[in-house]
C-alpha cells in the first residue's frame, strides 16, 4: 500500500471501489401514471442480500401511497448510459431506527455487503454515496469522504422539561449509538450507504432527519451535522 493510502485509510482505493458501489445505489421515490411528473424523488437506497432488497430510511417511504391512482414505490438508476426504473413494495419497516426495506417486484441489482458496525472507531475514514439533490441533475450518484467524528447516543437529555415530548421521552428510554460525521450530507442523502473504502462493506446508513431531530432537540435550528445509523440495525431488520 502506498504512503498516501496508508495515511488516508484507503483513499487511493476509492476510485476502484466506486465501480462496485455505484451500481448498487439507487434513487428512491414513487411513480404514478396520472401525475406530472410521473416520478417523484424521496431519498436514496441501496441493494443488499439477493439484490432485490433495497435498504433506505423509514422516513423516506413514510407517506401513504395514493393507491386509488396506482401510485407505487420505485427505484431509479442509470446503467449503460440509460435511465431505468423498477417498481417496489414495502417489505419491512423499523420506526425506532428509521429503517425500511423495499422489495423489487421485477429485476435485481448488484448487492452491497453489510459490515460489522461494532468495529467502527472514531477517527476512521469512510465514504458515502447517494443523491444529495435528488434527480434534478440526472441519475448520477455523488460520493463524499468522511471521518467518524464521534460515536454517541441518538438522543441526549434536554436542559429544560419544556423541550421534552412523547417521542423524545421514548428515545431517551431506549437510546442507541449513532455515528456523527464530519462531511455534509443533504436531505436527499437519507438512505445512502456509509461504507469502508477498502472493503466496500456497509457500516451505516446516512440519516438527515430522524437522528438530527433527536440529538438536536434543544436547538432552534439544525446544526448541519450529518449522522448515520449503524449497520447492525440493518442486519436485525433483514432477519
Amino acid at each position: 500500500m502506498s504512503l498516501n493510502a496508508s495515511v488516508w485509510g484507503g483513499q487511493a482505493d476509492l476510485p476502484e471501489m466506486l465501480q462496485r458501489i455505484k451500481p448498487a445505489v439507487v434513487a428512491v421515490g414513487t411513480v404514478m401514471p396520472t401525475r406530472n411528473p410521473r416520478a417523484v424523488f424521496l431519498g436514496t437506497g441501496f441493494a443488499v442480500a439477493d439484490g432485490r432488497q433495497i435498504v433506505t430510511n423509514a422516513h423516506v417511504v413514510g407517506n401513504s401511497l395514493d393507491a386509488a391512482h396506482l401510485e407505487q414505490f420505485a427505484v431509479f438508476f442509470r446503467r449503460d448510459g440509460h435511465e431505468h426504473m423498477l417498481t417496489a413494495e414495502l417489505k419491512a419497516i423499523d420506526p425506532e431506527h428509521d429503517l425500511a426495506i423495499l422489495y423489487l417486484q421485477d429485476g435485481k441489482l448488484p448487492a452491497l455487503e453489510i459490515g460489522d458496525s461494532g468495529k467502527v472507531r472514531e477517527g476512521e475514514l469512510f465514504a458515502f454515496t447517494g443523491y444529495p439533490i435528488g434527480m434534478v441533475l440526472g441519475l448520477y450518484p455523488v460520493t463524499h469522504r468522511s471521518i467518524i467524528s464521534a460515536i454517541s447516543p441518538n438522543a441526549i437529555p434536554v436542559i429544560a422539561s419544556r423541550q421534552l415530548n412523547v417521542k423524545m421521552i421514548k428515545k431517551l428510554a431506549t437510546p442507541y449509538e449513532v455515528f456523527q460525521l464530519d462531511a455534509t450530507a443533504y436531505p436527499g442523502n437519507s438512505g445512502s450507504p456509509l461504507y469502508n473504502i477498502e472493503t466496500g462493506k456497509v457500516v451505516g446508513i446516512i440519516n438527515k432527519v430522524f437522528v438530527q431531530g433527536s440529538k438536536e432537540n434543544a436547538l432552534s435550528n439544525p446544526s448541519g451535522i450529518s449522522y448515520a445509523i449503524p449497520s447492525e440495525h440493518i442486519n436485525h431488520l433483514l432477519k
